[in-house]
């Protein structure tokens, strides 16, 4: 299991991030777009400035610290993990990163069962098991309806009461745990606007299973994402939302489209997008691909959680101050197959990457413009046969099997 990791630029006042590339798969960062594009609700790749979104004027006195996130992507293709993989290769804890979040697409077949009918959950299961072991390094089983229980909003009341922006999350009682008064703390979340289908609870792992703690997980059919992060930063962790929006049978289901994840670390605003973009290489599908973004872009929402209105709620997701976008992006190259082994066979990357359709939308300011993606230096990983590094298509029996490699 090989794995390829990209470093971004160091960020101002906010983190340091790490960004691993997986089987196929990119992740993007969102940079600093001008003034003018600013308010647009169409701009499906921009976000706000670079400098966070503080509550209140004396923000500015307020120390910068570095964290480092580590972002991974994985397309399983519709295989459950078996009990004994290993993820190690996948998450190496000598990375010593401060928070993990990771995507996964089709960690179920996009059959009509799972896609019309309902969503196998086991295999979902069986990664956070796997992940949790990887992390922490515990034998124990882990199961989620054992965890603590984080609101979506963590503010203390006292805090709103008195609209004391940025002591919410410095305040080291900033988290509230309730495990008895279960009709008390729905009753919260409905005063907030926020319902548990759309993550209004958020589940925190024990904090006695090592160093890491399980902080969400969502699933939408094969889509799948999770976020974990060191204990001691979880009491720094607060307003967590999430939304899904499907993209797939009609436009609608979620065989294809994305599960968006919104927090805040301290003071700084982030967005986790986990997407599955429409397939085909056929000429003129990467403006489908296109046009997913910037559905994703317009219908991913927010609603307002906080009581303290002395604090910026981003509600779309150019409205985070950091946003990281990974997935199955599906974007091929402009090649034929024979041409794409050519240059693979001559370790000529550079002039694949100038047919990659993914940096040919960019630079030409179609989709995700203003975005930052890390440098690629690794060949193309799409499409690998099971459990190999052999390209699917070296073994296709016929031409309509065969896929062309790309990123």
């Amino acid at each position: 299991m090989s794995v390829k990791s990209l470093w971004s630029d160091k960020i101002r006042k906010s983190f340091a991030a790490k960004k691993l590339e997986k089987k196929g798969k990119r992740s993007f960062e969102a940079s600093e777009l001008p003034p003018e594009l600013h308010g647009k609700e169409d701009s499906s790749a921009r976000i706000s400035s670079s400098t966070p979104h503080f509550s209140s004027p004396v923000s500015d006195i307020f120390d910068s610290q570095n964290f480092r996130i580590f972002a991974s992507t994985w397309n399983v293709g519709g295989n459950s993990p078996h009990i004994g993989l290993n993820l190690n290769e996948f998450l190496p804890l000598d990375d010593e990163s401060d928070i993990y979040v990771l995507g996964f697409q089709e960690i179920v077949p996009l059959n009509a069962g799972n896609v019309l009918v309902s969503e196998d959950n086991e295999p979902a299961s069986k990664w956070l098991e796997l992940i949790d072991l990887a992390l922490n390094s515990t034998n124990k089983a882990f199961r989620r309806n054992q965890t603590m229980r984080l609101k979506a909003c963590n503010c203390p009341s006292e805090v709103k009461k008195k609209s004391y922006g940025p002591t919410c999350f410095s305040c080291r009682f900033s988290y509230d745990f309730d495990f008895e008064d279960e009709e008390s703390e729905k009753g919260e979340d409905e005063k907030n606007g926020f319902d548990d289908d759309e993550g209004g609870i958020v589940e925190m792992g024990s904090s006695d299973r090592g160093g890491y703690s399980y902080i969400v997980s969502k699933q939408m059919v094969g889509i799948f994402i999770t976020i974990w992060a060191k204990k001691e930063l979880v009491r720094h962790m607060s307003h967590f939302q999430i939304c899904s929006v499907g993209r797939g049978i009609m436009g609608r289901l979620g065989n294809k489209g994305c599960i968006s994840v919104s927090m805040c670390l301290h003071q700084t605003s982030f967005c986790f997008i986990c997407c599955h973009l429409a397939s085909g290489e056929k000429e003129g599908d990467e403006l489908r691909r296109n046009s997913d973004v910037i559905k994703i872009s317009k219908n991913t929402y927010f609603r307002r959680i906080c009581d303290n209105h002395h604090r910026i709620n981003p509600k779309k997701i150019v409205d985070h101050d950091r946003v990281i976008w990974l997935g199955d992006l599906n974007y091929r190259i402009s090649l034929s197959y024979s041409e794409t082994k050519r240059h693979l066979e001559e370790n000529n990357w550079d002039a694949l990457l100038e047919k990659d359709q993914l940096r040919v939308e960019r630079e030409s300011g179609r989709v995700f413009k203003g975005w930052k993606e890390g440098k690629i230096y690794f060949p193309p990983t799409y499409k690998y046969s099971n459990n190999s590094d052999s390209y699917s298509g070296d073994n296709a029996t016929s031409k309509s099997k065969r896929r062309t490699p790309a990123w």
